[in-house]
């Protein structure tokens, strides 16, 4: 995006979304009954920059009683730190009454808070940009920390004591990378000196908000290579992912690889990455994290022996860790498993390429596959032979149903057991191959084979 160079001191709002004309028929009605309410946060930010919020937050001085007294119907979840969910034509919008935070005992939520007023308020939010306020009856901006000013500048600052900030909440430490590099904003000097010495404090955080930090920075990033280095130089990927830091300074051939170490080849990947799919940025992350513990400088060169299937295992235990769901652990991993197997698709039998080329991660492990040449050796030829042999597979399923099935070994005499399981792989091999192509030729193969043995 191209930072502004002049904020405007109004926004005028057109209520031509769903979720803008919900808070602010909300805000009207809080007004109404005699109430201070202005619009907060990311979407002021948002709105001011250009950008569609996500959604809008309420901000007002009626209590959170006054607020459900209005809106009877709405969530009281959080009425304990002055907050309620109220729903409008199905839309559903924070209302949060202006406060001041209590002390944080646990790195996550205050104690308790004190009703205050929107200067009070704006001093305890995190980042000068998000502490912001609009009236939505004039569109005045209200800016109590100087947030116009470093969003006019591309800048991300924490409010008042950066270090105080940060042991407020520790996952502001992930939000401010977040911030920064979706923003494309600079993380000013004093709020990085902060991130780096409140670092460590992330192994406080639950890995459910730390694995939805990450998956948001790699989805949302301007660049995600650029993210994973700033994540890094802030000292919060050795937190989170140190075996990712271990990717740093592992070298690796130069006629294979001259981009320089795993680090570097990993962050070109992710730089490259076309489309922002979770599971492909996942894999391009995680696909070289057996380099480092597998690596071995033999014969004039490095290598990194069974690096695919030690990652494969290491990139299980990490996802697991971070309690990603089942289907991305298992997909991720064996695409980490597997992406080496690519180098070999010239010399496949037609079995063995139908079924790579049939299984339902092919897409995004070619993909991979891609942007892996991509950021290194630049070689395409294994890439186009795929992309040839998926147009001669266009015109019938790559994958077709057998025409062996295990009834017809039960009704041949053989045995409940592996030996089922073997003649329909052989079965199935050769029928890939183009041995037989209707069911009658394939039994006829079967039970001459079958006598035979």
């Amino acid at each position: 995006m191209i930072i502004p160079h002049e904020i405007p001191q109004s926004v005028a709002l057109k209520l031509d979304e769903p979720r803008q004309r919900a808070a602010v028929a909300i805000a009207e009605r809080l007004r109404a009954a005699g109430h201070t309410v202005l619009l907060a946060g990311g979407c002021v930010r948002d709105l001011l920059i250009g950008r569609t919020p996500k959604d809008y937050d309420v901000a007002t001085s009626a209590t959170p009683d006054q607020v459900l007294a209005l809106f009877p119907g709405a969530n009281a979840v959080g009425k304990s730190f002055g907050v309620v969910i109220v729903v409008d034509e199905g839309v559903a919008c924070e209302v949060a009454t202006f406060r001041r935070d209590l002390a944080y005992a646990d790195g996550r939520r205050p104690e308790g808070v004190v009703f205050s007023d929107p200067p009070t308020d704006a001093q305890r939010r995190d980042f000068t940009i998000n502490a912001l306020f609009l009236d939505p009856a004039s569109g005045e901006i209200l800016d109590f920390v100087g947030g116009r000013a470093d969003l006019a500048a591309g800048i991300l600052r924490a409010v008042g004591d950066p270090e105080l900030r940060f042991a407020e909440d520790h996952l502001r430490l992930l939000r401010a990378a977040r911030f920064a590099a979706t923003l494309g904003f600079t993380i000013e000097d004093g709020t990085a000196a902060a991130i780096r010495a409140t670092a460590p404090q992330l192994a406080r955080i639950s890995v459910e908000r730390i694995r939805d930090e990450l998956s948001r920075t790699l989805l949302e990033a301007q660049d995600p290579g650029a993210a994973l280095v700033m994540l890094d130089e802030l000292g919060l990927l050795q937190v989170i992912l140190p075996e990712v830091t271990a990717l740093k300074n592992v070298e690796q051939p130069p006629q294979f690889h001259p981009e320089g170490d795993v680090f570097r080849h990993t962050v070109m990947m992710l730089t490259a990455l076309p489309e922002r799919e979770l599971t492909l940025a996942l894999a391009v992350l995680l696909h070289d994290v057996g380099k480092p513990p597998t690596a071995e400088f033999r014969d004039g060169r490095w290598r990194f022996e069974k690096h695919a299937s030690v990652g494969e295992t290491m990139t299980r235990a990490i996802l697991a860790r971070l309690r990603y769901p089942r289907e991305t652990i298992e997909t991720v991993s064996f695409m980490v498993g597997n992406h080496m197997r690519f180098g070999d698709v010239r010399g496949m039998r037609r079995s063995t390429l139908r079924r790579l080329v049939g299984a339902p991660s092919f897409a995004q492990e070619l993909e991979l596959h891609r942007l892996d040449c991509q950021a290194s050796h630049g070689l395409v030829e294994n890439l186009d032979f795929l992309k040839s042999f998926q147009d001669e597979m266009a015109r019938e399923p790559v994958l077709p149903p057998p025409l062996i099935t295990g009834r017809d070994l039960l009704a041949l005499g053989v045995q409940e057991g592996p030996e089922i399981g073997r003649w329909r792989r052989q079965a199935y091999d050769l029928q890939l191959e183009g041995a037989f192509c209707d069911r009658e030729s394939a039994l006829a193969w079967l039970k001459k084979t079958m006598n035979d043995e």
